[in-house]
Parts: structure tokens; C-alpha cells; sequence
């Protein structure tokens, strides 16, 4: 879950990362009465979306006192940056800027650890710094067991090249972003600029966060960042029903039994596509081990309501639930759903009691089920059905 920068900041200042102080505000008027708050003077207003760019797209201004940042905001609030609309601004102090870092603490995947990058030069695009001029950007490993103690924080600032005394106040700042990092189980934090001030402090003056979802059991006031107006609305559906749900953008939906026959399911069905005019699947929907009518209805609800949707491919292989147990399953469901299961299922059974379950779809006699006995031939008669919808 990648969050707003206020949000981010808020997450800085409860770790004790130092930032400057700074309100959100989703009006005009919100944002005067903001940049009064924060003492009348001169404050940056900044549009609160997940994308980069902001500043070149006009999302990100100075503004000398209160009724300007009311001007301002109102110029950056509704403004498309990337295709995200911007409904929040973020009025923050300003800051007397005597140079600009940059630091980001990250999940290698690849090797399996933690890594963090530091450079001298902050502000920029790292994408492009890290292309041009590699040299200018530290990457160090960071060990799970050990984060970024006093000891490794001095060797990441000493690989970027800071001395003396503003390396060491960097040191601490990093020994904080990691707590940032660790405590509230992160993928990314990154700070872009980390600048120092004329006054010799060290200040996170931009953040960007992301969170692992997965660690959310650990966390409950992580509910609160989540953007819901962003959500897409099936996949918050999906979400509230307890689905691993995700969204494509195809005609042929996908239910199956367990996350590597999902995948290769959704590849097969890709593939069957592109002999039916370059049909696609619609989303990934796993209902893990057990496909009780509830679980089987609620997926159905949530892929019908897809209106691009044209068929449903049932891919399920009976293990510990056997294909009796998913066949009853899908026969419950569709009574459930009634008038509201409009378009056409192939559903293909394999594993443990398969027979049966086959013959419990077959006495069924549904209209819109059409049984195969392949994962490819229902791959491709799926998406025969999409195609002639």
C-alpha cells in the first residue's frame, strides 16, 4: 500500500524523524486556514497523489502567506497529474534549503535482504542519477536481523561521500528512517529530498512509503491510510468479502483453487485468447482450499460484476477439498446468485472425487455451466463464450 506524503510524514514525526510541520487541507479555504496556523508566512502547497513528477506537472508551489496559498490551492486542487486527480493539498513550512540529499531504504528481492541508497544529490529524479551518473548513488546492504544500527548508518553516509559533522547528524536521521522501516513493516521508505538547512539541520523534507498489506494483521491503524475513493470498487468489494482479489482489464473472469493454478490459468487463458479476438482475463480470484457455496457465490458476485466481463472459467483441482465439495459449491451458488448469474461458466474439475463432481454439475443441468475436461480446452472455450458476447 503506497501512502499520501502527509501520511508519510505523520509516520516520520511518530518515529521521530525530524520534518517540518504541515496540515492537509481538501479546499481552498482549508488550505488559508492551514498556512495561518502554521504562522502566516511562507508555506509550499503541495497536491497529495501517489505519482512522481509533481513539480513539473504544477503540483507543487510557493506561497508567501495565507491568501496565496488559498490561490494556490485552488490552482492544484483538481489537477490531473498522471492521470491522478489531485484532492488533497498538503501545506507545509517552508524551508530555508542550504543543500539536498537523498536516501531510500528498500526490499531487494533479488538477493534477498534490505538495501539502502544514498546520494549527495537530492531532489532529482534517482531513476536518471542512477543511469547517468551511478557513481554519485551508495548502495549498501542492509540485513534483516541487524537494520541500520549507529555502526551502519556511518557506513552508508561514509559510501555516499558525506564527512565530518553533517555526516554524522545524517547518521542519526537514518537509524530513525529505519525504525520507520521496521516498526510499521515497510517495502519503501524513501525521503527525496533529506536536506540540510541553513541552521545545519537535517530535515526530511519529502516522503514516500510503502506498505506490506500482508503485514496489516499487525497494525490496525493501518485501516486508516488506506484511500478508498482509489480503490477499485470490486476489489474493495473483494476485499470486505474476504477474496484474494485483483482486478485485470479482460472479458474472461478466472476462479480457481490456490495462487500457482490462478496464474497459470491466467496465462493459458491469454493464450486461448489470442485465437478469439485477443480476449484477455479479466482478474485473479484464488478461493484457496475451500469453495463452500458462500466462498463460490462471493466470487461469482464479485467477477459478474465486472461489466467486462463476457464468461467465467471455474479452474479448480480437488485436494483437501474435494471437486464433489467445490461442484456442490458451484450448484449452491448460482441458486444464490439466481437472476443475477447472467453469463456463461466453464468450469473444469479435476483431483480428488472428480467424477462425482462432474456428475453433480451434469444431474444440475445448469444452463450457463459448460463442463471440459482440460484446463486448456476450458481456457479456450471460455474464451470462445467471451468472444461471442
Amino acid at each position: 500500500m503506497d501512502l499520501f506524503e502527509y501520511q508519510a510524514r505523520d509516520l516520520f514525526e511518530k518515529h521521530g524523524v525530524p520534518v517540518l510541520r504541515a496540515q492537509v487541507a481538501d479546499t481552498p479555504e482549508q488550505a488559508q486556514a492551514a498556512a495561518e496556523a502554521l504562522g502566516g508566512g511562507t508555506v509550499v502547497v503541495k497536491a497529495q497523489v501517489k505519482i512522481g513528477g509533481r513539480g513539473k506537472a504544477g503540483g507543487v508551489k510557493l506561497a508567501h502567506d495565507p491568501a496565496e496559498a488559498k490561490e494556490k490551492a485552488e490552482e492544484i486542487l483538481g489537477l490531473d497529474i498522471k492521470g491522478h486527480i489531485t484532492k488533497k493539498v498538503m501545506i507545509a513550512e517552508g524551508a530555508d534549503i542550504a543543500e539536498e540529499y537523498y536516501f531510500s531504504i528498500l526490499l531487494d528481492r533479488a538477493n534477498r535482504t534490505y538495501l539502502a541508497m544514498c546520494s549527495r544529490e537530492g531532489g532529482v529524479d534517482i531513476e536518471t542519477l542512477a543511469e547517468e551518473r551511478p557513481e554519485e548513488l551508495a548502495r549498501v546492504a542492509v540485513s534483516p536481523l541487524t537494520g541500520i544500527d549507529a555502526a551502519k548508518a556511518q557506513e552508508i553516509v561514509a559510501a555516499a561521500g558525506f564527512e565530518g559533522d553533517v555526516a554524522s547528524k545524517i547518521a542519526v536521521v537514518l537509524q530513525k528512517l529505519w525504525t520507520v522501516f521496521d516498526a510499521e513493516d515497510a517495502t519503501l521508505v524513501e525521503v527525496n529530498p533529506l536536506v540540510s538547512t541553513a541552521a545545519g539541520d537535517i530535515i526530511a523534507l519529502d516522503g514516500k512509503v510503502s506498505l506490506d498489506e500482508n503485514a496489516d494483521f499487525r497494525h490496525e491503524d493501518h485501516a486508516d491510510l488506506h484511500d478508498i475513493d482509489a480503490e477499485d470498487p470490486l476489489e474493495l468489494k473483494a476485499k470486505k468479502l474476504g477474496l484474494n482479489y485483483v482486478k485485470l482489464d479482460g472479458e474472461v473472469g478466472v476462479i480457481g483453487n490456490g495462487a500457482g493454478l490462478v496464474m497459470s490459468t491466467l496465462d493459458v487463458v491469454a493464450y486461448a485468447g489470442e485465437d478469439h479476438g485477443g480476449v484477455k482475463p479479466a482478474n485473479f480470484l484464488d478461493i484457496g482450499g475451500g469453495a463452500s457455496a458462500e466462498v463460490m457465490a462471493n466470487g461469482l458476485d464479485v467477477i459478474l460484476g465486472d461489466e467486462q466481463v463476457k464468461s467465467v472459467f471455474v479452474n479448480v483441482f480437488g485436494g483437501i477439498t474435494a471437486c464433489d465439495a467445490v461442484a456442490n459449491g458451484i450448484v449452491k451458488a448460482l441458486e444464490i446468485l439466481g437472476d443475477q448469474a447472467t453469463k456463461p461458466l466453464v468450469v473444469r474439475l479435476d483431483g480428488n472425487n472428480v467424477e462425482e463432481g462432474r456428475a453433480i454439475l451434469e444431474q444440475a443441468g445448469h444452463p450457463l455451466v459448460t463442463l471440459t475436461d482440460t484446463m486448456d480446452g476450458g481456457a479456450d472455450k471460455a474464451a470462445e463464450l467471451a468472444a461471442a458476447n
